[in-house]
């Protein structure tokens, strides 16, 4: 497989004249490729082919190495977000052992911690379709063993086909959107002084002598 040397840059540009862009997305117009290496060398910068179908070719003024970084970094994240945003999937039965329930709620933390969202879904099988109770009470037993992790996206509906679900979103990180306690003691700070300042004395004076 030919591996992807991405976009030609610099000397291995060799048609000549180029229609040139700077750096900040100027339009340069077109110019001489030696004289656009010339600019890009003054400027400590490379010179990339941009579009090389069009005629004259467009390139552009640009440090390469910190261009193909950032172009990963988002390519990363925009991985990470598609990954997001599908909810990891826990499943119980209605019937549930409480060793089971326990081993499924700790993958479940773990998702949660990670900032992931988690639904907790229980399936039912045949007869099972006429104990829904239990499949509910499962399902209110698991969520109350992860309150501290996340809290629920909206309360447990009724049974949708054979499942019974609900979706969890994790819970804020300790010391996110913590109440700074300045005003409070602002507040407090007139009542302190008022409390601290001299009485004024209430002494009446001597009636005068009739």
């Amino acid at each position: 497989m030919p591996v992807d040397r991405g976009p030609r840059r610099n000397k291995m540009i060799r048609i000549s004249p180029i229609r040139l862009i700077g750096e900040n997305g100027e339009q340069i117009g077109i110019v001489e490729t030696g004289e656009a290496l010339r600019m890009a060398q003054d400027a400590g910068l490379d010179l990339v082919e941009v579009s090389p179908d069009a005629r004259p070719p467009v390139c552009k003024l640009l440090d390469y190495g910190k261009h193909k970084y950032e172009q990963a970094r988002m390519e990363r994240q925009n991985r990470r977000n598609s990954t997001d945003s599908t909810p990891k999937e826990v499943r119980f039965r209605p019937n549930t052992s409480q060793h089971d329930l326990e081993v499924k709620i700790e993958h479940a933390k773990k998702f949660l911690d990670q900032g992931l969202r988690v639904r907790l879904t229980v399936r039912f099988r045949g007869a099972e379709m006429r104990r829904q109770d239990v499949g509910r009470a499962t399902l209110r037993r698991a969520t109350e063993m992860l309150e501290t992790f996340g809290k629920l996206d909206s309360p447990i509906p009724e049974v949708q086909g054979r499942m019974l679900s609900v979706t969890m979103l994790p819970a804020a990180k300790k010391g996110e959107k913590t109440a700074s306690p300045e005003p409070a003691n602002k507040a407090a700070a007139p009542a302190e002084a008022k409390a601290a300042a001299p009485a004024e004395s209430t002494v009446a004076a001597p009636a005068a002598a009739e």
